[in-house]
């Protein structure tokens, strides 16, 4: 079975968020299964592109509107990642440095569509599915069987994911110019409430379709920014598959991003010797216990939640705890976390910006991994950090229902329930009284890291849903 997922990010390539590890990893452990699974995603000026050998295999050209771009496709020639990737290049519109942001961005995905689907049909390249990840690349099941250009892909099994749904790339009617020549009569399979709607058309025509845990699934039904209708009309085809994690990637005993390498055996010393080199660094008191925070500092993420849970937390236990926040976003949350910093100095340190080895350092030195998140489709933060010995304590929300059990009914992990910083900061107390109990955080510490959260699982759930 040939698969081709279309994505705007993956992992080394390309990455803005969860989105890039799910490409990264799925198609590999695909391959590993026999299927025959790519990658097909837009050209970054990014240093992968420069550091890696591509060969040409397509040059054309489509009309968007009144203009015409080249289209060019490159092929990773040693097929690195463990699948063959594609990058589209279109001078103009998919040759930039980063992947969201720009005013022009909805005529971008759909140039990738267009680009990706004229490519194939231009060469005779059919696959038996196009895997469609969110809504940048929702218009594809609508224009494979309505579009007159791509008559050749027409039948071609779709699937959409669902990593998050908040974002659906809504917009006005006058885009449909720049989409290719369609068949008028369906142009209600791209309309949700007078605009198109990229996600809202993926759901409508593709052959399934899945959210990225089966708790937020369930959250789409009721929670889904006005498609819940629609959530509900096309049940029939809608699925919960958890993410997995790149276990060859995320492994503390071979990891090169780690000052110390650990197994589950030697967890304790392992993440111990960590603590001490992070400490040091951010001068904070490795004896004392570390939470940490990975993320976009984006109101989803209970980000804005973070200056009062970190100010609350170091006041009211009398500075026994650190904090290290390693993210960027909102300059709002940006600045109070500065003023923080100077204020608690002491206890509490912040890195602005991405570093990936510092998100896996943390991830190996921190006691604590907090995740106050008002919204999350799956979360692989979580896993990460059970993965690596470390406690995560998490809303009670989305993906992280499905993966993090509290402590207080069997599990590993700590759970709250309500979007608030009282809720996050009772939480963390109630980790320090856990962290005071050597033999009980042991005992976390070694279940967590027997936890099997890699793809192996999802990517045969993934095949059977190929087969749907």
């Amino acid at each position: 079975m040939k698969v081709f997922h279309l994505s705007m990010e993956c992992y080394p390539v390309a990455k803005v968020g969860g989105l890039a590890d799910v490409v990264g990893a799925l198609p590999k452990y695909q391959n590993k299964m026999g299927l025959d699974a790519s990658v097909i995603m837009p050209w970054y000026n990014k240093p992968f592109f420069y550091n890696h050998d591509f060969d040409i295999v397509f040059d054309g050209f489509i009309h968007q509107s009144s203009h015409m771009y080249q289209v060019q496709v490159f092929k990773e020639k040693d097929k690195s990642l463990g699948f063959d990737l594609y990058l589209v290049k279109i001078p103009g519109l998919l040759d930039r440095e980063n992947v969201y942001g720009y005013w022009d961005e909805s005529e971008q995905f759909i140039a990738f569509q267009h680009g990706v689907l004229h490519w194939l049909s231009a060469m005779q390249i059919r696959p038996d599915v196009f895997h469609c990840h969110d809504y940048h690349t929702g218009l594809v099941p609508f224009m494979i069987d309505n579009c007159y250009e791509f008559r050749f892909l027409k039948g071609v099994k779709t699937i959409g994911t669902i990593h998050n749904g908040e974002y659906q790339g809504s917009m006005n009617w006058q885009m449909s110019s720049f989409l290719p020549h369609f068949d008028g009569q369906n142009s209600g399979l791209l309309d949700w409430n007078g605009r198109i709607n990229p996600m809202a058309t993926m759901i409508k025509t593709c052959n399934a379709f899945n959210a990225v845990s089966g708790g937020y699934l369930e959250e789409l039904f009721y929670s889904f920014q006005g498609l819940e209708p629609l959530m509900n009309q096309e049940r029939q085809k809608a699925f919960g598959i958890i993410n997995g994690i790149d276990t060859e990637v995320w492994d503390p005993q071979t990891d090169d991003m780690l000052k110390f390498n650990f197994n589950r055996d030697y967890a304790e010393e392992g993440k111990w010797e960590n603590k001490k080199a992070i400490c040091a660094e951010y001068g904070l008191n490795p004896n004392l216990p570390l939470f940490g925070f990975i993320g976009r500092f984006a109101g989803e993420k209970g980000a804005d939640l973070l200056p009062e849970i970190v100010e609350k937390s170091i006041q009211e236990t009398n500075g026994s705890l650190n904090i290290i926040v390693l993210g960027s976003g909102n300059p709002k949350i940006e600045n109070r976390l500065k003023e923080l910093q100077y204020q608690f100095n002491i206890n509490f340190a912040i890195d602005l910006g991405y570093k990936e080895y510092l998100s896996h350092q943390i991830y190996a030195s921190a006691d604590f991994l907090l995740m106050p998140s008002r919204v999350e489709p799956c979360g692989l933060n979580q896993m990460y950090s059970m993965r690596y010995g470390t406690i995560p304590i998490v809303r009670y929300t989305g993906g992280l229902r499905d993966t993090v059990q509290d402590i207080s009914t069997g599990g590993s992990g700590l759970n709250f329930t309500n979007a608030g910083a009282e809720d996050a900061v009772h939480a963390i107390k109630r980790a320090l009284h856990i962290y005071s109990q050597k033999d009980l955080m042991k005992g976390l510490i070694f279940s967590n890291m027997s936890f099997d959260f890699s793809w192996e699982k999802s990517a045969q759930n993934y095949s059977q849903l190929y087969n749907y």
